[in-house]
Formats: structure tokens, C-alpha cells, sequence
């Protein structure tokens, strides 16, 4: 592009401009046209609309792997975190293309794709499940808890067959990877998950995988799981991408990190994530949290779970199965580290946030009326009756906050690659489209972020889950502004389908 009378769309003037592949590190302007980055130099000709950087930071958007909530009150929140891009990668959807369409109806802020779902094809094979395109994935993961064999048993040859076909035809339709969260269907078997990681393999996608067990003891421990885990890698070739570190490692994180290390430094196909959090969250329905070992397993109570919806805790395994078997699809914290009290615990937490070359993932679950139910309304703000976990509005500015700007712990630029770089190149083998996304360089998506590094917070607490994040003064997503000088615009959707590349 020639410096003429040409107008750019949008010049971010003046910031500090950071970008992680590159490594540059410096003061200047941003020009934008339509939905790219165009030029990137000082003293850019005017735009027709012009973006005061001075004194701010200027990297690209940040790239959510595993976000839970697909829907404008989950985006909004997000955008004020700094995403960009929001993927549902460990859960998945089916069918695949039903779930696109529904979402381009809907109007998404940010920019979405989603994984096929291993658990949802194992529902509808083992006990006739219907996938009608119409339950959202958070719905469709609290099904079936009247008959759970599609959880506990080992499925026969004929099954798995079909399961992989039901998956088969979601990356055919477009998934960028296969969802396999594993944890919530222990039974699935050695020989079936190695048809999946095979079937990953053959189509050059991720598989994204919540471990089998969640535990700190053998049998079917966490470290088993990390081993299997590393096993299917290396015997199939599949890329296995490691969900959550820090929640499904409990107890031991710092052995699961050196295992993957390990296995990182021989070449296998291995990344992971991780979230600033001692607190995870999930539907009540989880089948391990019914295991009669559940307290020796985790090193934790009945009293670390509790109802989002309501505070409520649990005195007993008896208590939680009766609130299961009223509410299956109830959103729950599990309260797995005690960051505030405990240093050792802090630590741990520290472990997997920090992994080298580890992608910061939020694992954001969707926003929840008073009753418990889904909240997919375009009310804003949100109001306080609506609850979720703090994750799902805080974990990139929390990441920020403490991690870079209170403890020096991590430096901004490989925080920023965490966020955006990172997560890109995951999954750039089967999507092209992340070649230019998670980078600011010309030529690159004009998904931008634009933050005050003193002021960037995450403000969500436990008592108070519905307050969005404060220091993202500009979000563009394709070159569209969602926040500007700190305010949300609530009549723009410029979010994109991301899918997979036709092979």
C-alpha cells in the first residue's frame, strides 16, 4: 500500500506495539482496512477513523481454546478479557454443521468453531442419544444421566465403528478438532480411543482431551492418564492437545508437567493449557464426582463442590446425588486448590500456568439464570442475578494482572504469546485461517486488543461473578470495533465461523 491520499479505515496511533512471533517491541501506528492489518509503521497517513494509543499496549487478540459459553452474553464478557476468538475445542458439538448454522444466526461477537464430540457420538451410539442440532454442547453434556453406559462401559468393535463415523462426519462438516473429554466417559477403552487418535491423525487435527482420571492415587490415577495420554501420541501421530493442567493434575501438577515435558523433548505432538484458577467448574453430573473414593482420590471434600446457581455445598456423596438426579445439567465449582491459603497450593497453580510454550485457556462455561438454567438473553450488563464462574470473565486480565504486572512472574511479550501466538499455532495445521490470526504484522487480521497495562483487571469474584473486566480500552474483531475507549457497542456481531480446512 503506497503512503498517498489513500485513507486506512482505522489507525491505532501511537501504541506500544507487540508482537510475539516477531519479538518486535515498539512505539508505533497501526493501519487497518476492512478486516486487516495493512501496515504497521510511523506517521501512517490519516484513517477515517483514528484510535489514541499513546501509552497503551497494542497485541493481537487473544485466543480462547476451550470456552464454554458460544453465545452473545459469553462473548461480550470475553471481549472485555481481551478474546478475540472462542473456541468450543473439548466439548465439541454434533452435528457439526447444525451447530455453524445456529451460530451464524445468532450474531456472535467474537469468532468461533468448534471440535467434533467424541462423547456426544459415544451418547447417541450407546444409548440412542438424538442429536437433533438443536441442544447447545453444555446441554447435551448433562443428557443421558438416566442410563450412563455410554460414561462406564467399554464400548464393542461395532460401536466404536460407528462412533468414529458420527465423528468423522463432524470433520467433515467442518470441526477443527476432535473433543475428548475422556473424564466424563472413563469407559471409553484403549482400542477406541485409538481408532479416534488414529482418525485425528488421518484428517491433521487436534484431539482435545480432558484426562480419564482425575486423582492422586493409583489405581486410575492422573499420572496414569498423563501416560496414556502420551502413549496415544507417540503410537498414533495424533496431535494430543491437553485440556486444563492445572484442575485434572490436582495434586500432581508438577509430575504431570515433567511428563509432558519429557515427551515434548522426544517430538511427540503434545501442547496444553491451563487457567489462573484453584477453582474448576462443570455440570453436577460428572460421573467422578460420584466415585466412593472421591475424598482420598482428590484430596478434597463434598464441600468443595458447590451450586453456581444457588452457593449451596455438599455435606455428603448421598446430598450431591440427590441434587444430580433433580438438576443433572446444574453448574457446579469445584474448589481443587486453596490459592489463597495454602502456599504449596499456589505453587501448583503457578506450575501449569506458567509451562513453557503452554497456552492460558479459560475453560469459560456459560452464563446461568436464577433457576439454574442457560441464560443466552442480550441483556447489558449482565445483570446480578446471572452467575458463571469468574474465569469466564476474568482469566486473561487475571493472567495479566498477577502474573505479569504484581509478580513480574511471566514477561508481557511471552504473555502475550500465551494468549494469542500461542493458541494459533495449535491450530494452524488444520485451519489455515489462524496463520493470521494471533500475530500483529501486516497482512494479519485486524483482531486487536488495546490495553492499559497499569489498569488491566479481572473483577469477577466468587460473590460477584456478573462484573466484566476493566483495562481493555479497544477490542477489534475482523477490523470492527466491540469495545472503544472502554465501552461495549451491543449492535455489532462481527465474529467469523472458523473451520476446518477441506483436505
Amino acid at each position: 500500500m503506497s503512503l498517498s491520499s489513500e485513507l486506512f479505515d482505522i489507525v491505532i496511533r501511537g501504541g506500544r506495539i507487540l508482537d510475539p512471533e516477531t519479538g518486535q517491541d515498539r512505539v508505533a501506528d497501526v493501519g487497518i482496512s476492512q478486516d486487516r492489518i495493512t501496515m504497521i509503521g510511523q506517521n501512517l497517513p490519516a484513517g477515517v477513523r483514528e484510535i489514541d494509543a499513546a501509552g497503551l499496549v497494542v497485541a493481537p487478540g487473544f485466543i480462547d481454546l476451550h470456552a464454554h459459553g458460544q453465545s452473545i452474553p459469553a462473548d461480550r464478557m470475553q471481549a472485555f478479557d481481551g478474546v478475540t476468538t472462542a473456541l468450543e475445542l473439548e466439548l465439541g458439538a454434533l452435528p457439526v454443521g447444525a451447530w455453524y448454522e445456529e451460530q451464524s444466526k445468532s450474531g456472535r461477537i467474537l469468532n468461533y468453531g468448534t471440535a467434533a464430540a467424541w462423547m456426544f457420538a459415544r451418547k447417541a451410539v450407546m444409548i440412542g442419544l438424538e442429536l437433533d442440532g438443536k441442544s447447545t454442547p453444555m446441554e447435551l453434556m448433562g443428557a443421558g444421566v438416566d442410563d450412563m453406559r455410554w460414561s462406564s462401559d467399554t464400548a464393542a468393535d461395532e460401536q466404536v465403528d460407528q462412533i468414529v463415523a458420527l465423528v468423522r462426519e463432524g470433520l467433515d462438516q467442518g470441526a477443527i478438532g476432535i473433543g475428548i473429554p475422556n473424564g466424563y466417559a472413563p469407559g471409553g477403552g484403549v482400542k477406541e480411543m485409538t481408532a479416534i487418535c488414529e482418525l485425528a491423525a488421518q484428517y491433521g487435527t487436534p484431539t482435545f482431551t480432558h484426562i480419564p482420571y482425575a486423582s492422586n492415587i493409583d489405581p486410575m490415577s492422573s499420572i496414569e492418564s498423563y501416560v496414556r495420554l502420551i502413549g496415544l501420541a507417540g503410537a498414533t501421530c495424533a496431535h494430543m492437545h491437553i485440556c486444563h493442567l492445572n484442575s485434572t493434575s490436582l495434586q500432581e501438577v508438577e509430575h504431570a508437567a515433567d511428563l509432558i515435558r519429557k515427551a515434548q523433548e522426544q517430538g511427540l505432538p503434545i501442547t496444553t493449557e491451563a487457567y489462573p484458577y484453584g477453582t474448576g467448574s462443570t455440570v453436577i453430573s460428572a460421573s467422578f464426582f460420584m466415585d466412593p473414593d472421591f475424598p482420598e482420590r482428590t484430596g478434597t471434600d463434598y464441600r468443595s463442590i458447590q451450586v453456581v446457581s444457588t452457593g449451596k455445598r455438599f455435606d455428603s456423596r448421598e446430598e450431591l446425588a440427590a441434587a444430580r438426579a433433580k438438576d443433572p445439567k446444574a453448574l457446579i465449582l469445584w474448589h481443587f486448590l486453596d490459592t489463597e491459603q495454602n502456599p504449596r497450593d499456589r505453587e501448583l497453580l503457578d506450575i501449569s500456568v506458567m509451562y513453557p510454550g503452554g497456552a492460558i485457556a479459560s475453560d469459560a462455561v456459560p452464563w446461568s439464570n436464577p433457576d439454574g438454567s442457560i441464560y443466552a438473553g442480550d441483556e447489558w450488563p449482565l445483570g446480578s442475578d446471572k452467575t458463571s464462574h469468574p474465569r469466564s470473565s476474568g482469566t486473561y486480565t487475571r493472567f495479566l494482572r498477577e502474573w505479569v504486572r504484581e509478580r513480574n512472574a511471566v514477561p508481557l511479550m511471552e504473555a502475550i504469546a500465551k494468549c494469542s501466538l500461542i493458541p494459533a499455532q495449535i491450530m494452524e495445521g488444520c485451519a489455515p485461517q489462524f496463520r493470521r490470526k494471533g500475530r500483529l504484522q501486516e497482512g494479519c487480521d485486524a483482531d486487536i486488543v488495546v490495553f492499559d497495562l497499569e489498569a488491566v483487571s479481572d473483577r469477577a469474584s466468587f460473590e460477584q461473578m456478573y462484573l466484566p473486566a476493566e483495562g481493555m480500552v479497544h477490542v477489534l474483531v475482523n477490523g470492527r470495533s466491540v469495545i472503544s475507549n472502554g465501552q461495549l457497542d451491543t449492535s455489532v456481531a462481527p465474529g467469523r465461523p472458523i473451520m476446518r480446512e477441506e483436505r
